[in-house]
């Protein structure tokens, strides 16, 4: 709830008085009794349904929540759990490890399968932990919402994102605000609850219902800010926390400035990419520099936009798709193989690749939903059109891979429904201990400036950094530098006595062409 809202809960202040409550003093009372309630009654582990797909030894459950913190009495709802208990010893066990993958709208219950696949990166840390995944509010398993028919979110192909003529923008506030109907219409008793401090809540009552005192975190992209608000809002409750690619939580930034930011970051990370391409020309055929690759992404883009590709592929469908390679170094070599195979005359493989996928229409419905639902709710954002016009026009012309393409999913915000909040001041607060930050120069989803800005707000933490490397999510890659410290300090709470700067890890490397 805003401040306004909560001042009919507290007291009236004396001149000397302390700061409010974070969050407002009536959802922090109602917190501690839905957590005192998951303590007595603890998680009833079983195997997991199989439609879920997470095999042997994984378990799953569910912790009950209030919808609304200021009335933990009143309406509940399930969060969807996992977990796969640590290798180790019961003297090597230090408790539980949670974990949330970003998004807003991401699931994080696959994380327990980073033990029963057996990846090496966390062979030392799965001894010492149970690695806990869960389903965020509004996600998944957990009172998912929706904002629009699966089959009709993922049809193909949609209009070319970058607008030609008042009429294409016209058009496109008109999809906006259909959406934000839409998502009131299906959903709208839950979504002025769909927050980052919600979910932060919803975290503590699940660290209860585990059996642990403290909490264990390790939230990369997005999960960073619940990190951050969680942080904030619960500084005792924190023993270890790892937030890996960084959001900017200042609260001028959430959540309309962090998208503008977001488009000049993928602008050049995506030209890193194409550099990355025309270094291995004899491999992709695509061309020998980066100007001469975005040549021929221009007249792919402008191929697709005359006639879809297979009847399906268009240019919004080709930014979605090539973007990957602007968020994750693994999709560098797939993205250019699909290519180089069209440009070959497989168009089979990019329609594939880039169309819509019928099979996962649910799940990305759900997940944009979520994305959406808390964006708008977390903060007040520019109901002005001249706004959003004058801002986005300004950045296309310097950034124009996915400027508009980026306005147009976050403008139902602006004709949003239900109440939108204020952002939480993050910062230190009595009892916080040491954070590890790591994040990676380049890297275009959540510039660099965020991890600083956390870095300066939680005093005391340890910044590492990647330098030259983009990889959206730094600590699940192979670098030794970055490895070690992330095991260290969840094994041991030790971090380096000042910041680390580590060399980038490798860059994909393909095969050289038969």
């Amino acid at each position: 709830m805003t401040g306004a809202l909560v001042a009919g809960f507290l007291a009236a202040p004396s001149a000397g008085a302390t700061e409010r409550v974070p969050g407002g003093a009536a959802e922090a009372k109602g917190v501690q009794v839905a957590a005192e309630r998951a303590a007595k009654k603890g998680i009833k582990w079983q195997d997991c349904p199989a439609a879920w797909g997470l095999e042997k030894p994984i378990q799953c459950g569910w912790v009950t929540v209030p919808v609304d913190y200021a009335k933990p009495n009143g309406p509940t709802i399930k969060i969807a759990v996992d977990r796969v208990r640590s290798t180790g010893t019961a003297k090597e066990r230090q408790g539980s490890l949670v974990y949330n993958p970003g998004g807003p709208g991401g699931s994080g219950l696959k994380f327990p399968r980073k033990v029963t696949t057996k990846n090496p990166i966390y062979a030392k840390t799965s001894k010492a932990y149970d690695f806990v995944g869960f389903d965020p509010r509004g996600v998944g398993k957990s009172a998912p919402i929706s904002c629009v028919d699966p089959k009709q979110f993922v049809a193909a192909p949609k209009a070319d994102p970058v607008p030609d003529s008042k009429a294409d923008k016209l058009a496109q506030r008109k999809l906006a605000k259909q959406y934000a109907d839409g998502c009131a219409k299906r959903s709208g008793k839950l979504l002025p609850y769909l927050t980052t401090m919600n979910t932060a809540r919803d975290i503590d009552v699940v660290r209860a219902a585990l059996g642990d005192k403290k909490l264990n975190y390790l939230g990369v992209s997005y999960g960073t800010y619940i990190g951050a608000v969680y942080g904030t809002l619960f500084p005792n409750h924190v023993r270890r926390m790892i937030v890996d690619s960084v959001v900017n939580p200042a609260q001028s930034n959430i959540w309309y400035q962090a998208n503008l930011e977001q488009d000049t970051a993928f602008e050049g990370r995506f030209k890193d990419w194409e550099k990355w391409v025309a270094q291995h020309d004899s491999v992709f055929h695509i061309g020998n520099s980066q100007a001469k690759v975005h040549a021929q992404w221009l007249k792919l883009r402008a191929e697709a936009k005359k006639k879809p590709i297979g009847g399906l592929v268009g240019p919004a469908e080709l930014i979605n798709f090539f973007q990957s390679a602007a968020y994750y170094d693994s999709s560098w070599i797939p993205v250019a193989d699909t290519w180089a195979k069209y440009r070959s005359g497989d168009k089979k493989a990019l329609v594939e690749a880039a169309g819509p996928d019928l099979a996962g229409a649910v799940a990305a419905e759900n997940g944009n939903a979520v994305y959406t639902a808390v964006e708008c709710a977390d903060a007040k954002w520019p109901t002005s059109w001249a706004k959003w016009d004058r801002d986005n026009t300004r950045i296309h012309r310097q950034a124009p891979f996915m400027t508009w393409s980026n306005a147009w999913m976050n403008l139902p915000c602006a004709t949003w429904k239900a109440p939108q909040g204020n952002p939480l001041e993050v910062k230190t607060r009595k009892g916080l201990p040491q954070t590890l930050i790591v994040q990676s120069t380049r890297d275009a989803a959540t510039p660099y400036s965020g991890a600083v800005e956390l870095h300066k707000r939680f005093r005391g933490s340890r910044l590492i950094t990647e330098k030259g490397a983009g990889s959206h999510g730094v600590t699940g890659l192979v670098n030794p530098c970055i490895n070690d410290r992330f095991d260290a300090y969840l094994l041991t709470g030790k971090v380096d006595a000042k910041d680390v700067t580590c060399a980038p890890h490798a860059v994909p490397a393909p095969k050289a062409a038969k």
